[in-house]
């Protein structure tokens, strides 16, 4: 595609939508520049792997004795200074492999190492109604029948419909 004010190589492409009307203009880096779409001056950007690489680097983050440039993952052999470089996992046995190594940086960016996050909804009532079951077990077990039948009861409640 060709610049709309030049006749070179369009690489900024902007739309714009006013009004329900849609307009799309295409044009070079230097057009661009001239109607102040890219600033003169480059911006600094955000990068992840160079970020991840400083905190990654900032803790002797191996298991005692081992150095974290020598481990390996014997699955498919990603080793830890490409992660390092890369800043990605691949597959699920380098979190294994890269346990000690990983802990101290998750703990870090996370502040846990456990999930605290949400469950989903029937998650939680199958594990309240599991909860309640094993107290009506132990009522019925105990002969406290007007406990058990209210503890039925609010099985029913949790496990009805809606």
């Amino acid at each position: 595609m060709k610049c709309q004010a030049c006749d070179n190589p369009a690489t900024v492409h902007v739309t714009d939508i006013v009004n329900k009307q849609r307009r799309e203009l295409h044009l070079c880096e230097a057009c661009a520049r001239q109607h102040d779409l890219i600033p003169d001056q480059a911006v600094p950007q955000f990068n992840l792997k160079a970020l991840l690489g400083l905190l990654v680097a900032g803790h002797p983050a191996a298991a005692p004795g081992a150095d974290p440039a020598a481990l390996k993952c014997p699955a498919c052999g990603l080793k830890y200074a490409e992660f390092r470089a890369e800043g990605r996992l691949g597959c699920p046995a380098e979190y294994d492999a890269f346990r000690h190594a990983l802990e101290p940086l998750l703990e870090r960016i996370h502040r846990s190492l456990a999930h605290a996050g949400k469950a989903p909804r029937a998650a939680g009532r199958r594990a309240e109604v599991d909860g309640l079951r094993e107290r009506l077990a132990a009522a019925v077990a105990a002969e406290r029948y007007e406990e058990a039948a209210g503890l039925r009861d609010r099985i029913r409640q949790k496990e009805a419909p809606g």
